[in-house]
């Protein structure tokens, strides 16, 4: 809701700028859960939804899956509880896998960061190269994985689950592939987010069901996810067969993030400060959980500071390369490449939206992103009401990063 002194308090950057309210325009806002009481990680493996650890009493070997430094998922919260378990099974060979898919390589220290007191298990990065060939989900993606992770006896996957731009939602099946996949099957399933049905808030996304077929196929057991809120903080774990405890995470999300509005003229957005708006690649979430909030020919303003510049270099020059927007998106339906596509979303957001863009990006780099840059906000509202109208009606998404608009 709006502060006392009327202002909408935007993060950008270390800091925020204010947007004073508009009388008559709507604030969409989550409804976000309080933490969850202690204990709930152990709740959700003791209540695991189609599978149960005990299931898998017996076993030797487990490999547990963990995010990369990029994720929020509170691994160091996760582990002992899971590890517990696993030993009272009688599962003595444990390695933990950090799943970073074709993410650069952690640093110790990030290592430490992540797994704290659990540090003195063995543990291990994925390599992409290490994989080993297990066969093709229906869309024809090689499920190719690390090897250590298939020749465990179980394999467990943990991890948190929030919207994705193309796989619908994380978590679940996303530790597997693209998490410790080769190169090769990443490519190829990610190829599927030109499908128009892979977008975010959208379990039935191609890329997700492909990840789900790969899973499937590289027998992932268990999962254990968690829903967080804006202070990171647990609401909700689940635990179980990696659809049906995915899906009960994703309807908490729901609860919480997903907002029914009616689409408006104008509609302002933000990231949500730092680390969310460090670099454009990043920041354009916010742009697409917006999307639907403006009405057809609207304009979007995206509030994100961008300090980085544009974060993927081959966003950076499929953007450069791009003679016009419509050059930009029919690239994209012929040839895929892992960052063109962020360029290519956007071009296709210009096509439908009118973009402007408040950052330190330099004009001739925001224009070359297919954005009207704006120094200032007041300025982006002014570029915004000359094109709507002066009576034209305004959404905002203080929360763009994790709030997702849907029409009614």
């Amino acid at each position: 809701m709006n502060s006392k002194d009327n202002k909408i308090r935007l993060g950008y950057g270390q800091g925020c700028i204010d947007l004073m309210a508009v009388e008559g325009a709507e604030v969409v806002l989550a409804e976000e859960l309080p933490a969850a009481h202690s204990g709930e990680v152990e709740r959700s493996i003791d209540n695991a939804v189609g599978k149960s650890l005990d299931d898998f009493a017996g076993s030797k070997s487990a490999s547990i899956l963990v995010s990369d430094i990029t994720r929020p998922a509170p691994s160091h919260l996760m582990l002992p509880p899971l590890i517990k378990r696993l030993k009272d099974l009688g599962i003595s060979d444990l390695k933990i896998v950090f799943a970073l898919g074709t993410h650069r390589r952690m640093t110790s220290e990030e290592e430490r960061l992540l797994l704290r007191d659990c540090t003195i298990l063995p543990h291990m990065q994925h390599n992409p190269k290490a994989c080993v060939s297990l066969g093709e989900t229906r869309r024809k993606t090689p499920v190719e994985i690390l090897e250590t992770v298939a020749s465990s006896d179980l394999i467990v996957a943990t991890g948190n689950i929030e919207y994705h731009y193309y796989a619908g939602y994380s978590g679940g099946a996303k530790a597997v592939l693209p998490g410790v996949s080769s190169e090769e099957s990443v490519i190829k399933n990610h190829e599927l987010m030109r499908d128009p049905l892979s977008t975010t808030g959208r379990l039935d996304s191609p890329v997700r069901q492909d990840m789900e077929d790969a899973a499937g196929i590289a027998g992932l057991d268990f999962i254990l996810n968690a829903v967080l809120n804006g202070k990171k903080e647990i609401v909700q774990s689940v635990a179980g067969d990696f659809v049906s405890a995915h899906r009960l995470g994703a309807v908490t999300v729901d609860r919480m993030y997903r907002r029914p509005v009616q689409p408006a003229e104008i509609v302002v957005t933000c990231a949500g400060g730092r680390p969310k708006d460090l670099n454009l690649f990043q920041a354009q979430k916010a742009l697409d959980n917006a999307k639907n909030a403006a009405l057809p020919g609207g304009s979007i303003i995206l509030v994100a500071e961008c300090c980085e510049g544009l974060g993927h270099p081959v966003f950076e020059r499929w953007a450069r390369e791009a003679t016009s927007a419509e050059d930009c998106w029919e690239r994209f339906g012929r040839e895929y490449e892992f960052g063109g596509h962020k360029a290519a979303f956007l071009a296709k957001e210009s096509l439908e939206h009118h973009l402007i863009l408040v950052s330190a990006l330099p004009v001739e780099r925001a224009e070359m992103c297919f954005f009207t840059p704006a120094a200032t906000l007041e300025q982006a509202l002014e570029l915004a009401r000359s094109r709507q109208g002066r009576d034209a009606r305004m959404l905002v998404m203080p929360h763009g990063n994790l709030t997702l608009a849907v029409g009614k």
